[in-house]
Protein backbone atom coordinates (compact mmCIF):
# COMPACT_ATOMS: atom_id res chain seq x y z
CA UNK A 1 0.00 0.00 0.00
CA UNK A 2 1.58 3.09 -0.71
CA UNK A 3 0.29 6.92 -1.34
CA UNK A 4 0.45 8.85 -4.99
CA UNK A 5 0.07 12.81 -4.44
CA UNK A 6 -1.43 14.92 -6.62
CA UNK A 7 0.49 18.41 -6.23
CA UNK A 8 1.95 19.17 -9.19
CA UNK A 9 4.77 21.28 -9.13
CA UNK A 10 4.77 22.18 -5.40
CA UNK A 11 3.44 20.54 -2.21
CA UNK A 12 2.47 24.08 -0.57
CA UNK A 13 -1.74 23.83 0.46
CA UNK A 14 -3.52 21.02 0.28
CA UNK A 15 -4.31 18.77 -2.58
CA UNK A 16 -5.28 15.33 -3.49
CA UNK A 17 -3.59 11.66 -2.78
CA UNK A 18 -4.06 8.81 -4.28
CA UNK A 19 -4.08 5.61 -1.93
CA UNK A 20 -3.10 2.33 -3.91
CA UNK A 21 -3.19 -1.12 -3.32
CA UNK A 22 -1.89 -3.87 -5.42
CA UNK A 23 -1.72 -7.90 -4.39
CA UNK A 24 1.50 -9.37 -4.90
CA UNK A 25 0.66 -12.63 -6.24
CA UNK A 26 -1.95 -11.95 -8.74
CA UNK A 27 -0.97 -7.98 -9.46
CA UNK A 28 -4.40 -7.04 -8.44
CA UNK A 29 -4.44 -3.08 -8.31
CA UNK A 30 -7.07 -0.53 -6.56
CA UNK A 31 -7.13 2.80 -5.38
CA UNK A 32 -9.20 5.99 -3.82
CA UNK A 33 -9.03 9.22 -4.03
CA UNK A 34 -8.91 11.50 -0.53
CA UNK A 35 -9.26 15.13 -0.28
CA UNK A 36 -6.48 15.10 2.40
CA UNK A 37 -3.94 13.66 4.51
CA UNK A 38 -5.10 12.21 7.29
CA UNK A 39 -4.87 8.84 9.37
CA UNK A 40 -8.35 8.67 10.04
CA UNK A 41 -9.39 8.81 6.52
CA UNK A 42 -6.45 6.51 5.16
CA UNK A 43 -7.83 4.29 7.72
CA UNK A 44 -11.36 4.72 6.06
CA UNK A 45 -10.74 4.55 2.95
CA UNK A 46 -8.65 1.06 3.42
CA UNK A 47 -11.68 0.04 4.80
CA UNK A 48 -13.69 0.86 1.66
CA UNK A 49 -11.32 -0.79 -1.12
CA UNK A 50 -11.51 -4.12 0.98
CA UNK A 51 -15.38 -4.05 0.55
CA UNK A 52 -14.23 -3.79 -3.60
CA UNK A 53 -11.23 -6.78 -3.37
CA UNK A 54 -12.43 -9.89 -4.50
CA UNK A 55 -10.44 -12.07 -1.46
CA UNK A 56 -9.82 -11.10 2.10
CA UNK A 57 -7.23 -9.14 3.01
CA UNK A 58 -5.05 -11.04 5.52
CA UNK A 59 -2.04 -8.33 5.41
CA UNK A 60 -0.77 -5.04 4.87
CA UNK A 61 2.81 -3.89 3.72
CA UNK A 62 3.79 -0.27 3.68
CA UNK A 63 6.58 2.34 3.63
CA UNK A 64 7.44 4.40 6.67
CA UNK A 65 4.85 7.41 6.00
CA UNK A 66 3.57 8.65 9.25
CA UNK A 67 0.32 8.56 7.50
CA UNK A 68 0.48 4.54 7.98
CA UNK A 69 3.07 4.32 10.46
CA UNK A 70 0.68 5.78 13.50
CA UNK A 71 -1.88 3.94 16.21
CA UNK A 72 -5.02 4.61 13.95
CA UNK A 73 -3.81 2.03 11.13
CA UNK A 74 -2.44 -0.07 13.48
CA UNK A 75 -5.60 -0.22 15.69
CA UNK A 76 -7.58 -0.80 12.92
CA UNK A 77 -5.34 -3.77 11.77
CA UNK A 78 -5.49 -5.41 14.93
CA UNK A 79 -9.05 -5.32 15.59
CA UNK A 80 -8.95 -6.62 11.81
CA UNK A 81 -7.05 -9.75 11.90
CA UNK A 82 -4.30 -7.90 9.53
CA UNK A 83 -0.82 -8.10 9.59
CA UNK A 84 0.46 -4.78 9.08
CA UNK A 85 4.74 -4.64 8.04
CA UNK A 86 6.65 -2.10 6.52
CA UNK A 87 10.08 -1.86 4.65
CA UNK A 88 13.05 -0.91 5.74
CA UNK A 89 14.19 2.90 5.76
CA UNK A 90 15.19 4.76 2.65
CA UNK A 91 14.73 1.38 0.77
CA UNK A 92 12.36 2.25 -1.77
CA UNK A 93 13.21 -1.15 -3.82
CA UNK A 94 10.84 -2.71 -0.67
CA UNK A 95 7.88 -1.81 -1.81
CA UNK A 96 8.29 -2.34 -5.79
CA UNK A 97 5.61 -3.90 -6.79
CA UNK A 98 3.54 -0.78 -5.27
CA UNK A 99 5.73 1.59 -7.30
CA UNK A 100 5.75 -0.22 -10.51
CA UNK A 101 1.40 0.15 -10.40
CA UNK A 102 1.83 3.75 -9.25
CA UNK A 103 3.36 4.63 -12.46
CA UNK A 104 2.06 2.31 -14.95
CA UNK A 105 -1.72 2.85 -13.28
CA UNK A 106 -2.29 5.77 -11.71
CA UNK A 107 0.42 8.35 -12.76
CA UNK A 108 0.00 6.95 -16.75
CA UNK A 109 -4.15 7.26 -16.16
CA UNK A 110 -4.36 10.58 -14.05
CA UNK A 111 -0.80 12.17 -14.73
CA UNK A 112 1.53 14.53 -12.75
CA UNK A 113 -0.87 17.77 -12.18
CA UNK A 114 -2.11 19.40 -9.45
CA UNK A 115 -5.74 18.34 -8.07
CA UNK A 116 -7.36 19.64 -5.40
CA UNK A 117 -10.99 19.87 -3.63
CA UNK A 118 -14.18 17.66 -3.37
CA UNK A 119 -15.36 18.09 -6.49
CA UNK A 120 -12.29 16.36 -8.32
CA UNK A 121 -11.51 14.01 -5.93
CA UNK A 122 -15.37 12.70 -7.09
CA UNK A 123 -13.91 12.76 -10.60
CA UNK A 124 -11.31 11.13 -10.02
CA UNK A 125 -12.83 8.42 -7.79
CA UNK A 126 -15.52 7.97 -10.56
CA UNK A 127 -11.99 7.40 -12.79
CA UNK A 128 -10.82 4.69 -10.29
CA UNK A 129 -14.12 2.49 -10.64
CA UNK A 130 -14.15 2.27 -14.05
CA UNK A 131 -10.07 2.14 -14.53
CA UNK A 132 -10.36 -1.16 -11.79
CA UNK A 133 -12.24 -3.11 -13.95
CA UNK A 134 -10.41 -2.46 -16.97
CA UNK A 135 -6.75 -2.87 -15.61
CA UNK A 136 -7.96 -5.79 -13.42
CA UNK A 137 -9.95 -7.83 -15.76
CA UNK A 138 -8.33 -6.49 -19.18
CA UNK A 139 -4.96 -5.57 -19.20
CA UNK A 140 -2.59 -8.30 -18.94
CA UNK A 141 1.08 -7.94 -17.46
CA UNK A 142 3.75 -9.96 -17.05
CA UNK A 143 4.91 -11.44 -13.71
CA UNK A 144 8.71 -11.96 -13.41
CA UNK A 145 10.20 -15.75 -12.42
CA UNK A 146 13.36 -15.27 -12.03
CA UNK A 147 16.33 -12.89 -12.43
CA UNK A 148 19.68 -13.92 -12.72
CA UNK A 149 23.15 -12.42 -13.35
CA UNK A 150 25.86 -13.51 -15.74
CA UNK A 151 28.88 -10.85 -15.50
CA UNK A 152 26.81 -7.74 -16.37
CA UNK A 153 24.27 -8.92 -18.14
CA UNK A 154 21.13 -9.39 -16.15
CA UNK A 155 18.92 -12.67 -17.40
CA UNK A 156 14.98 -11.96 -16.71
CA UNK A 157 12.43 -14.89 -17.42
CA UNK A 158 8.78 -14.07 -17.02
CA UNK A 159 5.28 -15.96 -17.04
CA UNK A 160 2.92 -15.68 -19.57
CA UNK A 161 1.10 -12.09 -19.48
CA UNK A 162 -1.95 -12.51 -17.87
CA UNK A 163 -4.67 -10.01 -16.03
CA UNK A 164 -5.23 -9.88 -12.54
CA UNK A 165 -8.34 -11.49 -12.41
CA UNK A 166 -6.77 -15.03 -14.77
CA UNK A 167 -4.07 -15.14 -12.27
CA UNK A 168 -6.91 -15.22 -9.17
CA UNK A 169 -8.82 -17.84 -11.24
CA UNK A 170 -5.73 -20.08 -11.43
CA UNK A 171 -4.42 -20.33 -8.26
CA UNK A 172 -5.95 -22.81 -5.70
CA UNK A 173 -6.01 -21.19 -2.58
CA UNK A 174 -8.24 -18.99 -4.27
CA UNK A 175 -12.09 -19.75 -3.08
CA UNK A 176 -14.68 -21.19 -5.73
CA UNK A 177 -17.09 -18.39 -4.61
CA UNK A 178 -14.91 -15.91 -5.25
CA UNK A 179 -14.24 -17.05 -8.40
CA UNK A 180 -17.24 -17.39 -9.34
CA UNK A 181 -17.71 -14.28 -8.55
CA UNK A 182 -15.09 -13.21 -10.74
CA UNK A 183 -16.45 -14.87 -13.63
CA UNK A 184 -19.81 -13.20 -13.15
CA UNK A 185 -18.33 -9.76 -13.20
CA UNK A 186 -16.15 -10.31 -16.38
CA UNK A 187 -19.22 -12.10 -18.41
CA UNK A 188 -20.76 -8.76 -17.51
CA UNK A 189 -17.87 -5.97 -18.19
CA UNK A 190 -17.35 -4.12 -21.66
CA UNK A 191 -14.05 -3.22 -22.02
CA UNK A 192 -15.23 -0.93 -25.03
CA UNK A 193 -17.17 1.25 -22.46
CA UNK A 194 -15.27 1.31 -19.72
CA UNK A 195 -12.82 2.79 -21.77
CA UNK A 196 -15.08 5.51 -23.08
CA UNK A 197 -15.20 6.38 -19.54
CA UNK A 198 -12.20 5.77 -18.82
CA UNK A 199 -11.17 8.99 -20.61
CA UNK A 200 -14.82 11.08 -20.26
CA UNK A 201 -13.53 10.89 -16.36
CA UNK A 202 -9.77 12.00 -18.31
CA UNK A 203 -11.26 15.07 -19.62
CA UNK A 204 -13.01 16.39 -16.89
CA UNK A 205 -9.66 15.55 -14.96
CA UNK A 206 -7.93 18.02 -17.19
CA UNK A 207 -10.65 20.68 -17.02
CA UNK A 208 -10.40 20.91 -13.35
CA UNK A 209 -6.70 20.65 -12.99
CA UNK A 210 -5.52 23.62 -10.89
CA UNK A 211 -2.93 26.22 -12.94
CA UNK A 212 -4.50 25.06 -16.67
CA UNK A 213 -6.01 27.03 -18.41
CA UNK A 214 -9.39 26.23 -20.32
CA UNK A 215 -10.11 26.82 -23.92
CA UNK A 216 -13.42 28.63 -22.26
CA UNK A 217 -11.44 30.59 -19.30
CA UNK A 218 -7.90 31.25 -20.74
CA UNK A 219 -7.62 34.87 -22.11
CA UNK A 220 -7.91 35.60 -26.43
CA UNK A 221 -4.75 36.50 -27.78
CA UNK A 222 -4.16 40.34 -28.52
CA UNK A 223 -4.94 41.02 -32.27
Amino acid sequence: MDMVVHCGKSTVGSYLHSLVLTDIASGWTEAIATVVREQTLETESVGEVRMKLPFPVRGLDVDNDSAFINDTLVGYCRDNKIELTRCRAYKKNDQAWIEQKNGAVIRRMVGYGRLEGTQTAAVLNKLFASARLFVNFFQPSFKLISKTREGAKVIKKYHPPATPCERLLERKDVSDECQEQLRQTLAALDPVRLLREIREAQRVLAQLEVGVATAETAPSPRS
